[in-house]
């Protein structure tokens, strides 16, 4: 009996498919079957949230910090996000510099890794798909795999890619797909009515159709409104690509929070303008119009007291000089369009003392210093003492954030699909609620100002209105910042995500529970939904004729 063995295509730098067999005896009576992509291609690429991309730094900042490679941001590596979890908060603004970063993109020809001893592929050996891909390192680098956190995303790259490109074994659906065809949706938690996906569906979408799975770094420090000015060339870089040996007009664009907002900016005529490019975007967890929780970490840290976040920052000054220099990082904030008054301040019985913004967050909160509820604190901002940071310039980024803001409020692709967390065991910060201890009432709030901060959200407050009696101090008052109450994933709250489900555009929308925000893709539901969204976006695909 001829023992079978299979191969999957491979493709070079140029995007032609090439195949690898061996020479055999004779008496092993080996047949080796090699598959050959389909020649039409609808490249998927996935583009991770804040945090998600590695950075590389400047050969400048690089011997400024003195590091012995250029790694900026790489939570793959143990080592350096040691390194930057003991970082002083003038080194980690230095470190993550907008103007000092870039994508820490794979180049095998110049190894631009900082260190003579590093290869772009050591660099990169964090891209690692599974057997059942069928992809190579070395393919997995070139698609971009290793310029994302792999840690975080590896399973889903290796699940999309494996089962996008294997529906059926001998005419027979494959068991993963069980899990997709023929399911209601409702099982994922669609918010109404969607059709179920059937075999013949799932068969006459993808027949004589590839799915290359890519992966598209940005630089999150920057403005999302230029990241996806230079996703957009890149996208028409991949369809070039493949154009050289098939069929490839078109995008499906998978996004991970912070990255639906770099999707609709990549379509945006303002910024990528690449509407006609891309055929539907599917938006998991993204704060579509903003998330209360960047307010509370920048003035306190990240609030989850793990290693992760010793190391993004647990303390307002480890994270205010990286996010306040940061445009990516401010347009996380909520919008004009998240609505009024969900920063509050509070009595300890509960009882509303002041809540903002009446309009503009942006004027009324996120510039304003000279109040202790304002998130701008003028000593966090430049412990690195650059010429140009400060203040005034973080003025003028919350400026342009508001720009970006309100040019994609009400823009999403016509053909979007989402699926967010709105879960009440994962509470997030729909509102800030600051609760104030005081003996007395205080007549104006405004005025106070803080004696001590704990820096993660503790503050001790004195009124210099005050008078006290003869011989004594003036009495101390306290805030702190109360947990969040809302549901959501734990980051982006179910007020912020259902943007997208009021929008009445998107063609689906699964609100699910069981996932915290950044393991969103790690659950079974948020995967499946996924699968079927990708589906229905490809059903639209009409291609041109020869």
């Amino acid at each position: 009996m001829a023992i079978q063995q299979s191969y999957s295509a491979k493709t070079n730098k140029q995007g032609q498919q090439y195949s690898e067999g061996y020479l055999t005896p004779k008496s092993a009576n080996t047949v080796q079957n090699h598959y050959m992509a389909p020649e039409r291609v609808i490249p998927v690429i996935f583009i991770p949230g804040i945090m998600g991309s590695n950075l590389r730094m400047s050969p400048e900042r690089q011997q400024r910090l003195k590091k012995k490679n250029n790694i900026a941001w790489r939570p793959d590596s143990k080592m350096e996000a040691i390194k930057l979890g003991n970082a002083s908060p003038a080194e980690r603004q230095l470190q993550l510099d907008p103007s000092a970063t870039m994508v820490d993109l794979y180049d095998p020809k110049s190894n631009p890794t900082g260190d003579k001893k590093e290869s772009a592929a050591d660099r990169h050996d964090n891209a690692d798909p599974d057997k059942s891909t069928g992809l190579s390192k070395e393919e997995a680098r070139q698609r971009g795999w290793g310029e994302v956190f792999f840690g975080s995303y590896g399973q889903v790259l290796n699940t999309f890619e494996t089962l996008l490109n294997r529906m059926f074994s001998n005419g027979k659906l494959q068991p993963d797909w069980k899990k997709v065809v023929g399911v209601d949706p409702k099982d994922w938690q669609a918010a109404s009515a969607l059709p179920k996906l059937s075999e013949a569906d799932l068969k006459q979408t993808t027949n004589g159709c590839w799915f290359p799975v890519h992966a598209f770094g940005y630089n999150w420090l920057q403005s999302n409104g230029e990241a996806a000015k230079l996703l957009a060339k890149r996208i028409d870089a991949v369809i070039a690509r493949y154009q050289k040996t098939a069929k490839c007009e078109k995008v499906i664009l998978v996004t991970h929070s912070m990255g639906g907002l770099v999707g609709r900016a990549i379509c945006h005529p303002s910024y990528g303008n690449l509407q006609d490019k891309v055929l539907g975007i599917v938006h998991g967890v993204m704060p579509a119009i903003g998330a209360a929780a960047a307010y509370r970490r920048m003035l306190a840290g990240f609030e989850g007291g793990g290693i992760a976040d010793w190391v993004v920052g647990n303390t307002g000054p480890k994270v205010m000089p990286v996010l306040a220099n940061a445009p990516g990082g401010l347009q996380l904030l909520p919008s004009t369009a998240y609505g009024p008054n969900w920063l509050r301040i509070i009595d300890s019985g509960g009882k509303v003392l002041k809540q903002l913004p009446a309009r503009d967050p942006y004027d009324e909160i996120y510039k304003r210093a000279d109040v202790w509820w304002g998130l701008l604190r003028e000593g966090w901002i430049n412990p690195a003492g650059d010429k140009i940071a400060g203040v005034e310039r973080t003025r003028k980024l919350l400026s342009v954030s508001r720009d970006f803001h309100q040019d994609i409020a009400h823009y999403y692709h016509p053909c979007s699909y989402a699926h967010y967390g709105c879960d009440n065991n994962r509470k997030a910060f729909q509102n800030v609620m600051w609760e104030v201890k005081a003996r007395q009432a205080v007549a104006n709030l405004d005025v106070l100002q803080i004696v001590d901060d704990s820096e993660q959200g503790n503050l001790q407050l004195m009124n210099p209105q005050a008078k006290p009696a003869a011989g004594s101090y003036p009495e101390g008052i306290s805030a702190f910042i109360r947990r969040p109450t809302d549901p959501g994933d734990q980051t982006v709250p179910m007020l912020s995500a259902d943007d997208q489900l009021r929008s009445g555009i998107f063609k689906g929308v699964f609100r699910q529970t069981g996932y915290e925000h950044q393991a969103s893709y790690q659950n079974d539901k948020a995967i499946a939904s996924t699968l079927y969204s990708i589906i229905q976006i490809a059903k639209q695909m009409k291609w041109k004729e020869a």
